[in-house]
């Protein structure tokens, strides 16, 4: 089956709209082409979604990256490797032609063809995949490695027209946002910038010097302008927590005992703010009551902190009104992650501290931007009793797990974009085992050849972001960025856009909405309730979406009915951006969600078995698993490394360097120890994420991560793991 060639003029203005340059274009871009400065936003699945000036020489090729100065959230700094970006982007080893396999899954063989042999490929494995088992059978797989809602989310659209099976994705905020919900009953805070005028940061849960490096530039100017102070809070010594006051490192998952035994002191020692919590929160008298045992003794228990350390934080954050609580998604990465967050954000409402500038808490600001995807996710063509899979049991999907197929027919034919699941997705054994099964069709659209590519059957090269025209919007800050295309992509490299609209008319959906758009259509009618155009942004580089003071520190109500903040949170009934679909249902234990803020024991704790909890934190040089290709970062990162205590390593016989294995019911990996004082007795961390292929059996570290769901609204426990470890 093949799509309808274009020919002459036709090709010529198919190819102009759709972005892809012919080599006469390319070579009279090049001559053309003057040194200047191209100003995009970071793609990568980031919080902060910094401004980036690029310099582009008169080659067409780009140069250095830096932060924009005039952006002020990225205020001029990003993060090493993105300032390196012209390393990824001529990579020796990127994608540059489509690719079949050739031989057995896995095994490294691959054909060059055509894109239209490939584009028919992939459209013939669907029609055959539909015919045996229904159009459920087919599963549009993505995720963020591009934070572009254009080259991301047009996959929707496709799995929309098709009746394609829906898509959960259940890997990263689930927890995170439910927690927030819960309480402020929207998806909104303090502006970032505020930082800057606190007087004190504290940064809960999140390696913003790793991570979200803008954090630390507001931060650190308030402890420079007005003697602010920084507390961190997290598992272990991280870099973060070598530019804290005050440092707090926990043991995994303990983080809701913490904030509730700083709300304790906080009622028994005046730091309550009664006046504020009587007209802006649920049930002020009945939390009290209920944290009259939640004592600092108590939270030491199950925290590991001492006593003084929790009174001492307690007092700081109570006798500092203009507190700023920078709350992460690493600590809700927990099975108890939502109960946790709207722990740790009951505590700035307790203090009363979104009354003040610079004071509050916040998360995540991704509620405020008012963009418009229906037509670029073609909302109006999806059937609601098609069945939504979720992400993170892919594994138990792929092997044929009847309950997390819900139901439905098996998944015989994949298509792949913008994720890395054989390196990322919890369960990895069932994983690969779901891959390598001979009935699966998999195309990727990738970068490298990733862990997923080598056990696709179709492999398409993608663009970069600086490749294609798009459009972003920043979670961690305020601001809406346009990616505008800046230099011309490898000759037979295309984007995600180009890829579902030839495989649109291939199945015989090109006439629906939303097709047949460019990125730049596509963009000016996600912003067209802005009134603000592609021609709009191109002119201003961004569109700030701030809301004023009072909206912001909710000072006008939370986004409840009553306008009251839930100590008493609706776990079931809450509106959120991450409730699942109806026919899911809550996930999770649900029947034993706390009624208040509390600790609650979900996680997967230690036994006689497996005494260590795993954690498995972003390693500064990598994203998920981006820049895992690029030899600089992989040089700076050196090798798989595995964190021990001293004490542990003394009971266990290890030494620095030692070859250990650490395994529960999930598998096993093999990796080098790293004896050190930066975790604490009874946690082993392994920063990440490697390539499966850059550990010593060829298994990734998520082999020991389960897919078990977190209460209410799912999510995975990617920090809450128990191992056992050996020698």
């Amino acid at each position: 089956m093949r799509g309808r060639r274009l020919s002459g003029p036709f090709r010529l203005q198919y190819r102009n709209a759709m972005n892809i340059a012919t080599p006469r274009d390319q070579l009279a871009a090049a001559v053309e082409q003057k040194a200047r400065i191209g100003h995009t936003a970071c793609p990568h699945d980031c919080p902060s979604t910094c401004a980036l000036d690029i310099e582009i020489g008169a080659d067409g090729r780009i140069g250095r990256v830096r932060g924009s100065d005039s952006n002020s959230y990225t205020a001029g700094v990003i993060c090493a490797k993105v300032a390196r970006y012209a390393e990824r982007l001529y990579h020796p080893d990127r994608l540059m032609h489509p690719m079949r396999r050739t031989g057995a899954k896995g095994a490294g063989g691959w054909q060059r063809i055509s894109w239209d042999d490939a584009l028919d490929e992939i459209a013939e494995a669907f029609v055959k995949s539909e015919a045996r088992h229904g159009s459920e059978a087919v599963w549009p797989f993505y995720y963020a490695g591009t934070m572009g809602w254009v080259q991301r989310d047009s996959i929707d659209r496709l799995r929309h027209a098709k009746k394609y099976s829906g898509f959960f994705d259940s890997v990263c905020v689930n927890q995170a946002w439910t927690g927030f919900v819960m309480g402020t009953g929207a998806l909104r805070g303090p502006d970032p910038r505020e930082m800057a005028k606190s007087d004190c940061v504290v940064i809960w849960g999140t390696n913003a010097v790793s991570t979200q490096v803008n954090v630390m530039t507001h931060a650190i100017k308030a402890r420079k302008e007005r003697k602010a102070k920084i507390v961190v809070i997290d598992i272990y010594d991280n870099p973060t927590m070598k530019q804290a006051d005050m440092k707090l490192i926990l043991k995994p998952g303990s983080d809701a005992a913490l904030a509730c035994a700083t709300m304790h002191v906080a009622f028994r020692d005046g730091y309550a703010d009664r006046a504020y919590l009587a007209t802006f929160s649920d049930d002020p008298a009945g939390l009290e009551a209920h944290l009259a045992t939640r004592t600092p003794q108590w939270a030491a228990g199950i925290t590991g902190l001492s006593v003084e350390a929790i009174e001492t934080f307690a007092r700081l954050v109570g006798e500092t009104k203009k507190t700023y609580f920078r709350l992460g998604y690493g600590f809700t990465r927990s099975r108890n992650g939502a109960v946790s967050m709207h722990a740790a954000l009951s505590v700035p409402v307790v203090l009363g501290s979104f009354q003040y500038e610079g004071g509050g808490g916040f998360h995540s600001n991704s509620g405020i931007f008012g963009m418009d995807s229906r037509l670029l996710t073609g909302a109006s063509l999806q059937d609601h009793s098609i069945r939504h899979l979720p992400q993170t049991e892919l594994g138990r999907i792929l092997t044929g797990d009847k309950a997390s197929l819900q139901g439905g027919p098996p998944v015989t034919a994949m298509l792949i974009q913008n994720t890395n699941p054989m390196n990322v997705m919890p369960e990895q054994r069932l994983v690969r085992a779901g891959f390598m099964r001979d009935d699966l069709f998999v195309a990727v659209h990738e970068h490298f050849m990733t862990d997923t590519s080598e056990v696709a059957d179709i492999v398409l090269p993608a663009t970069m972001f600086v490749e294609h025209d798009d459009i972003y919007r920043g979670g961690g800050q305020s601001h809406i960025l346009l990616g505008p295309k800046l230099v011309e992509p490898p000759q037979d490299v295309r984007s995600n856009l180009f890829v579902i609209e030839e495989l649109a008319k291939r199945l015989g959906v090109a006439d629906m909405p939303g097709f047949g758009m460019t990125a730049r259509e596509h963009i000016d009618v996600i912003m067209a309730r802005h009134e603000v155009s592609y021609d709009d942004l191109l002119a201003d580089k961004w569109l700030d979406r701030q809301p004023d003071f009072d909206t912001a520190h909710y000072l006008n109500g939370f986004a409840h009915p009553d306008g009251k903040f839930r100590f008493r949170p609706d776990w079931r009934g809450q509106k959120a951006p991450t409730r699942p679909p109806e026919s899911m249902g809550l996930m999770g234990p649900v029947d034993t969600l706390p009624a208040y803020p509390d600790y609650w024991r979900s996680v997967e704790e230690t036994d006689a078995d497996h005494p260590y909890r795993l954690a498995t934190p972003p390693a500064r040089n990598y994203l998920n698993s981006s820049f895992a290709e690029t030899k600089t970062s992989r040089d700076k990162e050196g090798r798989p490394e595995l964190m021990i205590a001293p004490e542990d390593a003394e009971r266990e016989g290890i030494a620095s360097g030692d070859i250990v294995t650490i395994g529960n019911i999930r598998g096993a990996v093999r990796l080098h120890a790293k004896v050190t004082d930066i975790t604490k007795a009874g946690v082993v961390v392994a920063e990440g994420l490697w390539p499966n292929t850059a550990h010593l059996d060829g298994e990734g570290i998520n082999t020991l991560t389960s897919a078990e769901a977190a209460a209410p609204y799912g999510g995975v426990g990617l920090h809450d793991n128990h191992v056992w470890l050996r020698k």
